[in-house]
């Protein structure tokens, strides 16, 4: 494409030049031949006073060596009789054009050796026709053609160099965005999931980066939702084989027996296993290029606006703050969603109808803090909750709802921590680090809640405006 529009744009600029440039050039040439014989026009006038008052030959040469060399003027004057005509000058034109022009009373050129000859006829006091003849020399009729010529063609490469380089410009402004859709593309085939296009150049292919971007966040989601899906279903053997645990552990003794509970326990170790290999095989959906993230404030409406219906129904009273204006994290929109579904998922579970809960939302320059709180009982061990969210291996515990929070916040650099609200009960934060530097691990307090890190300039000030809220 780039070398396409390059050869396009020289073939239109070359003909564009050409047809330009040539009759430029000839009119150039032109206007010189015409300046030459309008000078010899001049010198021959200046010699027609004097013809017209006398015939003398003496006078006449001087009135020729006045008006200019007479290597370059000459005048017929007719002798009469039929004998040939007095000349002053060197002639050079034909006897025959001079009698032309003294026949047809009007001035004429003719071609001589080393350039032109300009007649002009003049009429005497006798009444006769006598001939003025001035050489224009070659040179002086190609006076200034050639310097001319040289600006046209100069100028005619310059716009077709100028021209090539501009169309290689916009070849190259057009071709990197394909560019960088082939290899997002490529990457996608290759089981990269967090590859994005940036969203830039020409109106299709920021179209196309935008429906390439929209499709890897729709095979994203897809497959969190198969993996999902296949940690509930074997999260649900969980009850059955409580069931047959408690029954193999009242059939008593025997091999029968001990071979059911055996069975059982491997049942169980494998239904685990499942469960904890489906979390574990959550690939890394944020991309690292300027494509990649999504509108944190705009997710957070979306999400509320969902859990709003369940929170009226239930009587709970909820709050939104710092979701009024776009927050963009280097985080894939399916995996925020997923976590502020998980908490928002926690409250509704392990709190009482009516709790009153919280989403704030606080952009800073390096990091952005979703806070989800809530007027519940709060967390006692917020230390445990944690290890229990990084998977502790215990039977009956997963871990998935905070270990998705955990993941998202860690794959960008930052950490989650878990405290008491302003509300009364819990509050987790979401730390998303916008740079990508990796934070200091966390220390808890003497009274088991999570030490907060000390916030940067803006941020701190929304934060501690956000918890003095009632």
């Amino acid at each position: 494409m780039r070398w396409a529009l390059v050869k396009v744009s020289l073939a239109v600029t070359a003909m564009v030049v050409v047809a330009f440039a040539v009759p430029l050039g000839l009119v150039v040439r032109e206007m010189a031949r015409d300046r030459a014989f309008a000078g010899a026009e001049r010198v021959a006038a200046a010699v027609a006073p004097a013809l017209s008052i006398t015939t003398d030959r003496d006078q006449l040469e001087r009135v020729v060596a006045s008006a200019g060399s007479d290597a370059a003027m000459a005048v017929h004057i007719p002798a009469g009789d039929g004998a040939e005509d007095l000349g002053i000058g060197q002639r050079r034109a034909a006897a025959g054009d001079i009698a032309a022009v003294r026949d047809l009373g009007r001035a004429s050129t003719s071609t001589v050796s080393g350039g032109s000859a300009l007649l002009q006829p003049v009429a005497l006091s006798t009444g006769e026709i006598a001939v003025v003849e001035v050489f224009v020399p070659e040179s002086e009729v190609t006076n200034g053609v050639g310097t001319a010529w040289a600006v046209l063609a100069a100028v005619g490469v310059a716009l077709i160099l100028g021209s090539v380089a501009v169309a290689d410009r916009l070849g190259v402004r057009m071709v990197r965005p394909a560019q960088r859709l082939v290899e997002g593309a490529r990457e996608l085939g290759e089981g990269k999931l967090g590859a994005r296009v940036p969203e830039g150049g020409p109106t299709e292919l920021r179209l196309a980066a935008v429906a390439f971007n929209s499709m890897a966040d729709q095979v994203v989601q897809l497959l969190a939702n198969e993996r999902e899906l296949a940690a509930d279903l074997s999260h649900r053997l969980r009850t059955p084989l409580t069931v047959l645990r408690l029954n193999a552990a009242s059939l008593g003794d025997g091999p029968a027996a001990e071979q059911t509970r055996a069975a059982v326990e491997q049942l169980e170790r494998e239904v685990d296993t499942i469960i904890r290999t489906a979390r574990d095989a959550k690939p890394q959906t944020a991309a690292a290029g300027p494509g990649a993230g999504c509108d944190a404030a705009e997710v957070v409406r979306e999400r509320m606006a969902f859990w709003s219906a369940l929170a009226e129904d239930e009587g709970r009273t909820w709050r939104v703050a710092g979701a009024d204006r776009p927050v963009r994290i280097p985080v894939a929109r399916a995996d925020l969603a997923a976590a502020l579904d998980a908490l928002l998922g926690n409250v509704f579970r392990h709190t009482a109808e009516g709790t009153a809960f919280a989403v704030d939302v606080h952009n800073g320059e390096d990091a952005v803090i979703v806070l989800v709180s809530d007027a519940g009982p709060g967390i006692p061990d917020p230390e445990a909750a944690m290890a229990r969210g990084r998977g502790s291996g215990s039977d009956g515990s997963t871990g998935l709802g905070l270990d998705i929070v955990r993941r998202l916040a860690e794959s960008t650099g930052g950490d989650v921590r878990i405290g008491s609200s302003v509300l009364g009960g819990t509050e987790v934060r979401i730390w998303i680090q916008l740079d990508g530097r990796e934070r200091a691990p966390r220390r808890l307090g003497h009274r088991g809640s999570v030490r907060r890190r000390r916030l940067p300039g803006r941020l701190a000030g929304s934060f501690n405006r956000s918890r003095s809220l009632p």
